[in-house]
């Protein structure tokens, strides 16, 4: 069962693995390089993730073949977009909720790397409304 605390835990995991490469990275990259290096990270912590996560587009009834992608799906329940531009924009702050409720999962960070730091201004995390009532244990 997914709980608040282990959401929680998870997403502060998460997001250590992101301060660790850009700690070793610098800012400055592709996003691509970015990519690689926090899914190492990942690995390494030992959290499981999926990366480049086909994002269905049910429309009417039907199944849309569309090229959105998801850049990490960490544990089956977070989603992870990735950047490495100057600044975060309201329309990646659209793209991670749209994947959120399409994917159906409760929870998603948007990080991006071109920032001295992570912690402060290189993330942000959202709360799909969808899944609010999740226990707190």
């Amino acid at each position: 069962m997914i709980t608040k605390k282990y959401l929680d835990e998870l997403t502060y995991k998460v997001i250590g693995c992101a301060i660790e490469v850009h700690k070793f990275l610098g800012p400055g990259l592709l996003e691509s390089i970015y990519e690689r290096c926090f899914c190492r990270e990942l690995e390494i912590k030992g959290i499981a993730f999926k990366k480049q996560i086909w994002v269905p587009l049910h429309y009417k009834g039907i199944d849309l073949d569309t090229e959105l992608r998801l850049d990490v799906l960490v544990e089956d329940i977070l989603c992870v977009e990735l950047k490495a531009q100057e600044g975060i924009l309201p329309v990646h702050e659209a793209v991670i909720l749209s994947y959120m409720q399409m994917l159906e999962k409760p929870k998603g960070i948007l990080i991006n790397f071109h920032c001295t730091n992570i912690f402060k201004e290189g993330q942000k995390t959202f709360v799909n409304q969808f899944f609010s009532g999740l226990p707190d244990l």
